[in-house]
């Protein structure tokens, strides 16, 4: 289910987890956290294109929304609240998305058509489906750093997770219909390079996943022993939200958006973050004014 569809009732619960918090409860501000911090975290990733640098952003922002936890007003959902605080720190971020691929949707063009094609047989293809598809995640994610920082934001919250313009708007806070004209252009820049390069999309477009990894592999841009977007503990953005695509404007926008659901979602946090630390001393409540 999408984590901002109408259907979605667990603001309830945040309520109440927040409540507790406010009222000294360790454990209710933990799953609070925890609730949110997989797509928190997501929506990092996809932002920058790295999930390191991706699992610092999101613990800063979720810090900020634990720090600030005191002067939530309820006169908003939690998550539209809590999702605006993501918003203005990511959009805030000064460092420079990294990416192997390009910043622009010429440039990466470019890149692709000078990157030599080494066609694979079916057999090469099945022992090497990791690193096909490892090169396939990257080039999404490539596209979607090709957006400028809003329309990223904007594509991210309206078209992967689902949101519509009311929420998406709430949270951008714009006026819905100039978030539907930055969605729609954010759309069309994407889609506009996908049905020109994309053989996924066009199976008249030249470029394949599976001509591009012998170069990728032979020039690092993937590494068979540590495949980023491709690790078996992740799940994908499609299998984590609402199965369907009812979100979309247009039935022609089904193959391009659920490409990029496609992508990996990361689930597991297994590492103490920086909150949990700050939660392990008595006066956590103190220094995160929330007594």
């Amino acid at each position: 289910m999408s984590l901002f569809s109408n259907l979605y009732h667990s603001d309830k619960s945040d309520k109440e987890l927040i409540q507790q918090a406010r009222n000294g409860n360790k454990s209710a501000l933990s799953n609070l956290i925890q609730r949110h911090q997989p797509f928190v975290y997501n929506i990092a990733w996809k932002m920058v294109g790295d999930p390191i640098r991706a699992e610092d952003l999101a613990q800063e922002a979720l810090l900020k929304i634990v720090v600030n936890l005191a002067s939530f007003k309820e006169e908003s959902s939690f998550r539209t609240w809590a999702y605006r605080i993501v918003r203005n720190h990511f959009l805030n971020d000064k460092k420079k998305a990294k990416s192997i691929f390009a910043a622009n949707f010429e440039d990466l063009g470019n890149m692709l058509d000078a990157t030599e094609s080494i066609d694979l047989t079916i057999e090469e293809q099945l022992v090497k489906a990791d690193e096909v598809r490892e090169v396939r995640l990257q080039c999404l994610s490539g596209m979607i750093l090709c957006l400028n920082k809003e329309q990223r934001m904007i594509y991210i919250i309206g078209e992967i997770l689902g949101a519509d313009h009311i929420v998406g708007s709430e949270i951008m806070e714009i006026s819905p219909a100039n978030y539907r004209m930055k969605l729609s252009k954010a759309r069309k820049d994407l889609y506009n390079f996908m049905q020109n390069k994309c053989g996924l999309v066009d199976k008249s477009n030249p470029c394949r996943c599976h001509k591009k990894v012998t170069v990728a592999l032979e020039r690092g841009m993937v590494d068979a022993k540590n495949l980023l977007f491709n690790k078996k503990e992740y799940s994908t953005f499609k299998s984590t939200l609402e199965a369907d695509a009812n979100y979309l404007v247009e039935e022609s926008e089904l193959v391009y958006a659920e490409l990029h659901r496609d992508t990996s979602f990361k689930t597991h946090f297994k590492k103490k973050t920086l909150i949990e630390e700050l939660l392990e001393g008595d006066d956590w409540g103190k220094r995160l004014n929330l007594n």
